[in-house]
């Protein structure tokens, strides 16, 4: 049970930083109306959530050589 709610809870969280951060947008498009007899009409949402493209791309990295000496060595 208790790990059910710490799920919920990050749930809730990264929902909230996404919305926060813009990644995720939500409009209202139609407002609820109360049955007064029979009927009504729940409310209507639209989200615009955003988009990530990843790629790769191949790099030729210089790195640098490092030589080890133990004290009283030469060097090659």
């Amino acid at each position: 049970m208790r790990a059910l709610l710490v799920i919920l809870g990050i749930a809730a969280l990264v929902l909230l930083a996404a919305l926060a951060l813009g990644f995720v947008r939500l409009d209202q498009t139609q407002t609820a109306q109360l049955p007064r007899i029979e009927g009504g009409q729940a409310p209507k949402f639209e989200a615009d959530v955003g988009r990530i493209d990843v790629g790769t791309e191949n790099k030729t990295v210089e790195v640098p050589r490092v030589s080890v000496e133990k004290p009283g060595e030469t060097a090659r």
